[in-house]
């Protein structure tokens, strides 16, 4: 089964929206949220995009809004890669 780790998201969000001076991706980001970290909700749309493509799935938009954090923007995404999988 295919994952989201953290070190992919880092590195798609480094492509897709850059990186904030102020914030290391390396540091302990994962209960960070995503204006802490320096993304607006057009970044997340675009990693978002990203990553549908990259990983051939669709993620649900509503589930987006909760998805405020890199943990919960992960888990979300790896349950969508579950599903898929067990499909």
């Amino acid at each position: 089964m295919q994952r989201l780790e953290l070190d992919d998201l880092k590195r798609i969000l480094r492509e897709c929206a850059g990186e904030d001076e102020g914030v290391d991706l390396d540091g302990d980001v994962l209960d960070l949220s995503w204006f802490e970290l320096g993304y607006d909700s057009l970044a997340v749309l675009q990693t978002t995009g990203y990553i549908e493509r990259e990983y051939d799935v669709l993620l649900d938009e509503e589930g987006l809004d909760d998805a405020d954090t890199p943990r919960r923007y992960l888990a979300m995404v790896n349950e969508m890669l579950a599903a898929r999988a067990a499909v």
